[in-house]
């Protein structure tokens, strides 16, 4: 661990004081605040608010200020710019968190909401992009560079907005998270299993040339002829690769490696990303391009060549969206460094080209748009692109702001960013009439196999167009398309499909939607007792036959329309939808019943009958939570007559909103059971039972914590034992030499 006086790197210094990112007389107390720990915050779910009032927090985690080190530490406080008041920061180190036993009960707090979903642990910073995406229900939004997937997360419980405490809702809309790294895609399907959601997919793609999807519906318009349009979104997310030294306090290992060359490798792959996304949006999106970099070559230079490609395309005013954020203005000139010595004497890329022998040019990696553009004074770059300085880095974050206004780095004590908020200008965005007819013109367009390129192929940034967005200029598409005939074909007649293997060296299983009257799906309901309206069109089953194995998928119908109308493997598709329903092994002799997971229930409820639903009050609870499998009969009255009445299989309970002695549930809960001949368990995980211990009864009550404890105490009590025979061994090894010395010297004597 770098102590603060080995945190230094004279080419970092050097470099940004010559871009001249932050004014002379603040630069000491700038380096000052990137040599402090960053403090912990965390986000409150939008869609869950499992706390109830959210005053109720300070209260619960820490009841009065702490004292650690002889310093003092104020309880958890909201961060003033977040909306509804659900972000918070606790200044202490996630290492001091993690470590102190003065902050134990935070830290579990912390570490069990997170696991089941209450929490997102994020950096202050990272919450903005998603805040100025402005997600309703209704939009396809694509989060194209999503992993890990905090910002993924919070566009998802966005669009889960009409979401209940209990039960979740199925918006219209469609969220995309993709990551061109299939092992960083493996986060995003644990960070999407904690908010479950039908509108949810995970594609494993390079964003750079993400291909053009076909979709029955768009824009909630049937497409003419049943022909599939190309699917574009309302908003669109670049939080793209970078350098990273905004992360500089929680990342120190970035003071020793940190040189200058990074950004300018990185900016030819983001200028694409960005353009790439231009050509993906809805005529009236919005796009959201944000980097943890505080250069201006992955910033302020990526948003200007993508402004000049795209002339169509200005920034955002949204400063009022965040009121309290604390703002900087961004830079309109910058002098990238063309050689690790910083060598930034070239005002221009003209000036360095000339400066380079003829035969060695075509060597250079730099290019023209890593310098400001001739037109950098007519993009408004300082008057919308605005450093974020929060008490480190200079966070360049696009708002509207006074060009005199000028706000010092320790104001608000966060990391470093960049986001720009883009949109088409009003006169490229065409009317109802003319965006309708747009569409229509589409769906009749066939393509070529010819122009179905393979997805591997490399386009210039900005040479060639695919199917154009409405009001653009229309050119013929060069992008991969995602589909073939068969598969709509397929889907249109109603019949399930099979997507074929087109990518062999993409091993997921695909996705297969059943008929409405499959036998496994209808004895399923039947099991579950769900009502006539559950989404029997919408269910669907991992494996390339269709064949129901074991569990049970549900989606809504935008994301139905996309997994039909579009290749499984060409789209890497590594999830979609989100898992509901799953076989339960019976005894021998017996059928296999069907089961609720605990995490599908927010998305089943809506289709259970209430008749079914039991009511049981905290005692229960509690018996349910410390024993696995409790007996019927170890259960009080009435809940204990109630579950005696019941048949084998999956029961749902309802603990009322009430408070008992210490204990308070603010707001509904509803559990899934199980029971056997004579026996219940409950039917979620142990991280989200030793979550719901902590917080309803203050402690973490469960058998697995408890027997967990045990075993910690036995291999320390094993430990401390090995540690006293060690310590009594020289005395045993003296003792022995002694004995030999002694016996030795009575030899002798005889």
């Amino acid at each position: 661990m770098l102590e603060p006086a080995d945190m230094h790197n004279e080419q970092f210094s050097k470099y940004y004081q010559e871009q001249k990112i932050i004014p002379d007389d603040e630069w000491d107390t700038f380096m000052d605040s990137l040599r402090r720990p960053l403090p912990t915050t965390f986000r409150i779910a939008g869609s869950r608010q499992p706390l109830g009032t959210l005053s109720e927090i300070p209260t619960f985690l820490c009841c009065t200020t702490s004292q650690f080190e002889d310093e003092v530490i104020p309880p958890p406080s909201q961060i003033s710019w977040y909306p509804d008041g659900l972000a918070w920061q606790f200044n202490v180190s996630k290492k001091v968190l993690r470590t102190s036993p003065e902050f134990k009960k935070f830290h579990s707090f912390l570490v069990h909401e997170t696991e089941v979903g209450n929490i997102s642990r994020q950096e202050a910073v990272s919450m903005l992009p998603p805040l100025l995406l402005d997600v309703q229900p209704h939009h396809k939004v694509i989060d194209l560079c999503a992993a890990p997937g905090s910002k993924t997360a919070q566009i998802l419980e966005a669009l889960h907005a009409n979401d209940t405490a209990t039960a979740t809702s199925t918006p219209p809309g469609l969220l995309i998270a993709n990551d061109s790294d299939s092992r960083r895609s493996q986060l995003l399907i644990h960070q999407s299993a904690r908010l479950p959601s039908p509108s949810f997919m995970v594609t494993n793609l390079d964003a750079s040339i993400y291909p053009v999807l076909r979709s029955a519906t768009v824009g909630g318009h049937r497409s003419v002829k049943g022909s599939p349009s190309q699917l574009l979104f309302d908003r669109i997310l670049c939080d793209v690769p970078c350098s990273g030294d905004g992360t500089l306090r929680k990342n120190v290992g970035i003071w020793k490696r940190w040189q200058p060359l990074d950004g300018n490798g990185l900016h030819g792959l983001q200028v694409r990303i960005l353009q790439r996304a231009m050509r993906m949006l809805e005529p009236d999106g919005r796009i959201v391009y944000s980097t943890c970099s505080l250069n201006p070559v992955e910033n302020e230079a990526v948003i200007a060549a993508a402004l000049n490609s795209h002339p169509e395309f200005e920034l955002m005013d949204v400063s009022s969206q965040l009121p309290g954020l604390i703002c900087r203005p961004g830079i309109t000139n910058w002098s990238p460094t063309v050689g690790r010595s910083i060598d930034t004497s070239y005002p221009s890329w003209a000036a360095y080209i000339e400066s380079i022998p003829e035969d060695k040019r075509s060597e250079s990696k730099m290019l023209e748009t890593h310098w400001p553009p001739s037109n950098a004074g007519t993009l408004n770059l300082e008057r919308w692109c605005v450093s974020i300085s929060l008490q480190i880095v200079s966070m360049l974050i696009v708002f509207v702001v006074l060009p005199s206004m000028r706000i010092y780095p320790h104001l608000q004590d966060t990391g470093g960013f960049f986001v720009a908020v883009l949109e088409r200008k009003e006169s490229h965005r065409p009317s109802k009439s003319k965006l309708a007819g747009k569409r229509a013109a589409e769906a009749d367009a066939t393509v070529s196999d010819s122009k179905k390129l393979k997805l591997d192929t490399r386009l210039p940034s900005d040479e060639h167009e695919d199917v154009s967005s409405a009001g653009m200029s229309s050119a013929e598409p060069s992008t991969a398309v995602v589909g073939d005939d068969t598969t709509t074909d397929r889907a249109r007649n109603g019949h399930a499909s099979k997507p074929k293997l087109a990518d062999p060296s993409f091993k997921e299983m695909p996705y297969t939607f059943l008929q409405p009257d499959d036998p496994a799906l209808v004895t399923c309901i039947q099991q579950l007792h769900l009502t006539t309206d559950f989404p029997t069109t919408n269910v669907l089953v991992r494996n390339p036959d269709g064949d129901p194995v074991r569990s049970f998928y549900i989606t809504n119908d935008l994301v139905k329309s996309v997994i039909t109308h579009n290749d499984a493997s060409r789209m890497r598709l590594m999830t979609s939808g989100t898992k509901v329903i799953t076989k339960q092994d019976a005894g021998r002799g017996m059928d296999a019943q069907f089961r609720i997971l605990g995490e599908g229930l927010p998305v089943v409820l809506p289709y259970i009958p209430p008749a079914t639903i039991m009511t049981a009050d905290f005692q229960t609870l509690r018996v349910l939570l410390q024993t696995y499998y409790p007996l019927c009969v170890s259960f009080a009255e009435p809940f204990r007559s109630a579950i005696e009445a019941k048949g084998t299989g999956n029961h749902v309970v309802r603990f009322p909103a009430s408070q008992s002695g210490d204990t308070t549930l603010s707001q509904d809960l509803m559990l899934p059971l199980w029971k056997s001949n004579v026996s219940v368990t409950l039917m979620i995980d142990k991280k989200a039972k030793s979550a719901l211990s902590l917080r309803l009864f203050g402690e973490d009550m469960t058998i697995a914590t408890r027997e967990a404890g045990k075993q910690k105490k036995s291999a320390a009590a094993a430990s401390s034992s090995v540690t006293q025979l060690t310590e009594l061994e020289p005395q045993l090894e003296q003792d022995d030499k002694e004995e030999d010395e002694n016996d030795d010297m009575d030899t002798e004597e005889q």
